[in-house]
């Protein structure tokens, strides 16, 4: 398979789950508590129907790979290929009318992520990139401001090596593990401006130079490993806390610069 004739197939992919997602935006719709009394942790029909209708095309054209989903599990999770899904990253934000949500579509290659795409079919956008460079493609906006066809266009993280004049973000301190908050707020302390809110909405603000750090904790791989070969693609760093392979999740921390991923982590693990 051509590399033209792949990035057409992860772009079909998108197309499926956003089909199957739309109907469901900013409607009346009920979610399930996954965690079952713990902190809420919701899934909707819009999420198992994006997923189910992607892994139902993954598994008709290439019926040797691995499926990694949230909502769904594994299935040949050894094989060569494995694609990791995540239908709606942020659905609190979903159930709530608020775009900051995405379908994550990652891809690993030995266990190793070589492509991902973030797809927000509710402002036309989609983040895509195979570790060695990235691209946005959306709406482009006339002189006037209105919004026209799509367009493309490289993404490249900005140079920002110091903490003092950093952006950062990170979806909730709420949800960040309370055994490491004080090493969160020590960051963020040091930082000149701290966002909260986002899911994977707020990498591809980093991949795209708008965002220069975000911190999380108890992360999934379905979670980060598409937004991976975005960030690097772009110029980035994204690993653990240890410095260490961002794809199995866990404490995860992207920075767009790599001097300022280094300044950070120093805090986080003192």
């Amino acid at each position: 398979m051509t590399a033209v004739d792949f990035e057409k197939f992860v772009e079909h992919l998108a197309d499926v789950s956003a089909e199957a997602i739309m109907p469901f935006f900013r409607t009346a719709l009920a979610a399930d508590d996954k965690a079952h009394g713990g902190a809420f942790d919701p899934v909707t029909e819009a999420d198992r129907a994006a997923e189910l209708a992607m892994r139902r095309l993954i598994e008709t054209t290439f019926p040797g790979h691995g499926i990694y989903g949230e909502e769904f599990g594994q299935l040949r999770e050894d094989a060569e290929y494995v694609w990791v899904l995540d239908p709606i990253d942020g659905t609190k934000s979903f159930i709530c009318g608020l775009p900051l949500w995405g379908t994550l579509i990652g891809l690993t290659h030995g266990g190793r992520p070589c492509y991902g795409l973030m797809s927000q079919p509710f402002t036309r956008e989609r983040f895509f990139g195979d570790g060695e460079a990235a691209h946005w493609r959306g709406p482009s906006r006339g002189a006037d401001g209105a919004r026209g066809a799509l367009e493309t266009r490289r993404l490249a993280t900005r140079c920002c090596s110091k903490l003092a004049q950093a952006t950062l973000m990170t979806t909730s301190p709420q949800l960040i593990d309370p055994a490491l908050r004080d090493n969160f707020h020590r960051v963020e302390r040091a930082a000149r401006l701290s966002r909260y809110g986002g899911d994977c909405y707020a990498y591809c603000a980093l991949a795209s130079g708008h965002v220069d750090l975000v911190i999380e904790t108890n992360l999934q791989p379905y979670d980060i490993v598409a937004l991976i070969p975005i960030i690097e693609g772009a110029g980035g760093v994204v690993t653990n806390w240890e410095g260490g392979a961002a794809a199995p999740g866990g404490a995860i921390i992207a920075a767009g610069d790599p001097a300022l991923h280094e300044e950070a982590l120093k805090l986080l693990r003192a």
